[in-house]
């Protein structure tokens, strides 16, 4: 068959990458098999990449995901580059940054205690951080408006989480199935903690861990804590 301009900027990203790559590792990490983008390519089938498939190539060939658009016609394609993660910047106001294709995730000011807890109030005010909105949207399966970064304190989730951190949570994510890990008041104050529901208990109970063996595990009924939103993601300094 034909092809068109998307089929052919895409066969040209894929020689160029760095590192190299084929139409067969593209397709995997897409989440298709090993033919999903040859039979694109060469047979026409699908007829068009769908959203999340587009995203999920782009994040693999190093590019933006509006370069795959079938409507971009005849523009000219970027020198390809490798991105190891999202586009992230936490310089609000930095003139950097394109807002049609990235989001902003407040940072409130607020330590989450993966210690002796801290107050529950959240007060607005911190910087805001920018994230590719494919990623957020496919990658973590979140949307930015529930979606909010603070700073851990304390030494009880090492060495998995540290003093200092910033991690993002999703408040739309409260329920401990399956565990992981959560901000939680536990009715003495704030704590980011392992949380794992008790089956069969009656009343539903949660298993509170930290990863530090100096601190004990401790249990609470599911009406003692108010689940704040799951730990989706972190960031640290090296």
């Amino acid at each position: 068959m034909k092809l068109d301009i998307q089929r052919k900027r895409i066969l040209e990203l894929v020689a160029h990458r760095d590192p190299p790559t084929d139409l067969k590792k593209a397709s995997l990490a897409c989440g298709k098999n090993h033919a999903y983008l040859h039979q694109f390519i060469n047979r026409g089938t699908p007829r068009k990449l769908p959203e999340d498939v587009r995203y999920a190539l782009a994040r693999h060939l190093g590019v933006d995901e509006a370069v795959l658009r079938p409507e971009q016609g005849a523009a000219s394609l970027p020198a390809p580059v490798r991105r190891a993660g999202p586009a992230i910047s936490p310089f609000p106001g930095s003139g950097l940054i394109d807002p049609t294709r990235v989001t902003a995730v407040p940072e409130v000011r607020i330590s989450a205690s993966a210690g002796g807890g801290a107050n529950l109030e959240q007060e607005p005010g911190g910087n805001d951080w920018y994230f590719d909105a494919g990623w957020l949207r496919y990658e973590l399966r979140a949307s930015a408006r529930d979606l909010r970064v603070i700073s851990i304190d304390g030494d009880s989730m090492e060495p998995v989480l540290y003093s200092g951190d910033k991690v993002m949570i999703d408040l739309s994510r409260t329920a401990p199935s399956p565990p992981g890990i959560f901000v939680l008041h536990d009715g003495i104050g704030l704590v980011a903690k392992q949380l794992e529901y008790i089956p069969n208990s009656d009343p539903p109970r949660v298993l509170i861990r930290s990863e530090s063996a100096r601190y004990q595990d401790y249990e609470r009924t599911i009406e003692e804590v108010n689940i704040v939103g799951r730990v989706i993601w972190f960031a640290r300094r090296l």
